[in-house]
């Protein structure tokens, strides 16, 4: 299926997979690409931190790295949806470059993120990783553990757990209207490809997924797991959080030792 200027097939699938493209309705917000790159510490030049206070509100914490940790998962999570959606209902991606996505930190899914123009990309898999890991988790990473010190496992672990949260939801999409080829299932890695990737510093390097549904940790994880065993254990709801994503209001029960959200 050819991609639609208003990728209205994302629509079934559940606001959290929706992007919107109409940006004229967005007005003046800030692209990804500039909230990944903004260094100034108060909320009013910083993107990312005026998320983090949001978040911080809302769960009623004064620890600025545990909502760090959400809003990363949350942010994560709904760059995976978009991205896998667009894989599942169209065979293909449109270009979600940092710079064409614009983001209100103040808005929960699916009004928080605008495509400015779909231009779709070849319909490779490797384009997946390309798209979501170097384009996004790999800057949002950066950003997060310059200012507030996360832990490289943390974030790994924080993007397998929502990737597998996003084709989870994607499998029970699938499986509810008749689509079983599109339901998360182990994938082979392409050829000559690695599920790790070195992290350039001092960013981290999230997990890489196998295919468009499918997930493995950067270590200790085998390669092609699905989705379902990068996370086998459950999440348990933190306190209930006003206008936050489903995916903000859940954080792992505990990291494996591979940084991961399973027992490995």
């Amino acid at each position: 299926m050819d991609l639609d200027p208003g990728l209205a097939a994302l629509r079934p699938l559940g606001g959290f997979f929706v992007l919107r493209t109409d940006t004229a309705a967005a007005g003046p917000l800030p692209t990804l690409a500039q909230a990944y790159a903004a260094r100034a510490p108060d909320v009013a030049g910083n993107p990312l931190n005026f998320r983090i206070r949001k978040v911080a509100h809302a769960l009623g914490t004064p620890e600025l790295r545990v909502a760090a940790s959400v809003a990363h998962q949350g942010l994560a999570a709904r760059l995976w949806s978009i991205a896998l959606g667009c894989a599942v209902v169209y065979g293909g991606l449109p270009d979600l470059d940092a710079r064409h996505l614009r983001w209100d930190p103040e808005g929960s899914a699916p009004d928080d993120l605008w495509l400015t123009g779909v231009r779709p990309l070849p319909a490779e898999p490797e384009h997946l990783a390309e798209v979501v890991l170097d384009g996004h988790l790999a800057p949002l990473a950066a950003a997060l553990h310059a200012h507030h010190r996360l832990a490289p496992g943390l974030l790994r672990g924080n993007a397998a757990s929502a990737l597998a949260g996003a084709a989870r939801e994607l499998d029970r999409w699938a499986r509810r209207h008749g689509r079983p080829d599109s339901a998360a299932r182990p994938a082979p890695w392409p050829r000559g490809s690695s599920p790790t990737r070195s992290s350039p510093a001092p960013g981290p390097s999230p997990a890489r997924p196998s295919g468009a549904a499918a997930a493995a940790c950067t270590t200790g994880c085998p390669a092609g797991a699905s989705a379902a065993t990068v996370v086998s254990r459950g999440r348990p709801a933190l306190p209930h959080a006003a206008h936050l994503g489903d995916h903000e209001r859940e954080r792992p029960l505990r990291a494996g030792s591979c940084g991961c959200a399973s027992d490995c």
